[in-house]
């Protein structure tokens, strides 16, 4: 049994009660103000309750037959889909424990039978203005968290194009490059996977560490657009001089980021790895490469990563000093410096998915 319709926005009141004389008193009384939808037992109370609209408040009776209203309250907190609706008991049960019992399974208010018809709509009314202020904060709330999604991911989508702008200026300036950045890339974010479930960098690679690995790595050689043409692009051995030269584009490409930053006035968080990459790639664990000559752990491990991706891509790649090797002769090659130029374990690691490296080389071949 239900009031006549009122206007279809206000507010749904769901009263629950087994006695039908109770349900026509509380229809009579709220109809002014609100739609009123009613159930006799428990099981059709949520069956109701679950159905859209969903009640913005339920009016729930203590006794009745079948499931209890406590019951009742119990598998509506329960469920995630009407779990906000606020519940008041409305009930002639006056047992010292039962207000503390309503609270306990979720009620935010008790009304006692005979009503006051003032009384229950002021509570009512209360209620459901609670009930309203907070959906609308929800609805503000997942609003902003939209928002905040959407300017994350063009944050994010802005430093990727930027980062890989730059690391396309520094292939422009060296024409034997090709793919290198991207495979080198590929290379340093599998050999990264692989070394996550190894105990000894397991706490360092987390997911996000990778991610920001794989999007620094084409910043490894951005230092080269530095280099004057003659050295760069010299189409032959470089002199111990220009040797010397060509070494200081690890440098430059860290400066040339902390330059930026400076200008920004705040370090970057993203570009951490970048910074270790471009100035570090070049050192060896055994403490004879360059700039810095630093040893074993001293190296970054974002740079002992690049390092051996950097020189697999060098090997199986075609320069004008050089035929390109084969995937066997590369591996074969890279062997030779596992404790000397590589970290042993980052070796060992590149061995594990060697093949892996030989298919990222093949989908992004030069032409």
């Amino acid at each position: 049994m239900q009031s006549s319709e009122p206007p279809s926005d206000r507010p749904i009141v769901l009263v629950v009660d087994d006695t039908p004389e109770n349900l026509m008193l509380m229809s009579a009384l709220l109809g002014d103000h609100y739609r009123t939808k009613v159930a006799t037992q428990g099981e059709r109370a949520l069956q109701i309750a679950a159905q859209l609209p969903a009640p913005d408040l339920i009016l729930l009776d203590v006794m009745m037959p079948g499931i209890d209203g406590y019951e009742v309250c119990r598998r509506l907190k329960a469920n995630p889909a009407t779990a906000h609706i606020p519940i008041i008991f409305l009930t002639g049960s006056i047992e010292s424990n039962d207000q503390e019992l309503a609270f306990e399974v979720g009620a935010v208010d008790f009304i006692t039978k005979p009503v006051v018809g003032p009384v229950v709509l002021a509570r009512v009314r209360t209620h459901v203005e609670l009930k309203t202020s907070r959906d609308e904060l929800n609805a503000r709330y997942r609003s902003l968290e939209e928002l905040v999604e959407a300017r994350t991911k063009e944050v994010v989508a802005i430093q990727d194009v930027t980062i890989r702008l730059i690391g396309s200026l520094a292939e422009t300036r060296d024409n034997e490059t090709g793919n290198h950045i991207r495979r080198t890339q590929h290379y340093v974010k599998i050999l990264a996977q692989r070394l996550s479930a190894h105990p000894r960098f397991a706490a360092t690679l987390t997911l996000p560490v990778i991610e920001s690995l794989y999007k620094s790595a084409p910043l490894h050689d951005i230092g080269k657009v530095g280099i004057p043409d003659n050295i760069l692009l010299k189409p032959g051995k470089l002199t111990d001089e220009e040797f010397e030269v060509m070494k200081t584009h690890t440098t430059l490409g860290r400066e040339a980021i902390e330059r930026a930053e400076k200008e920004l006035g705040v370090e970057v968080r993203f570009l951490r790895f970048a910074k270790e990459i471009a100035q570090s790639h070049q050192e060896k664990w055994d403490g004879s490469g360059y700039p810095e000559g630093l040893a074993g752990e001293a190296i970054p491990l974002s740079a002992r990563l690049m390092a051996i991706a950097d020189v697999y891509d060098a090997l199986i790649s075609k320069r004008v000093y050089k035929p390109a090797f084969s995937h066997e002769e590369s591996i074969r090659l890279i062997a030779k410096g596992r404790g000397s130029h590589f970290d042993p374990d980052v070796h060992d690691a590149f061995l594990d998915v060697a093949e892996e490296f030989h298919r990222i080389a093949q989908a992004y071949a030069d032409h």
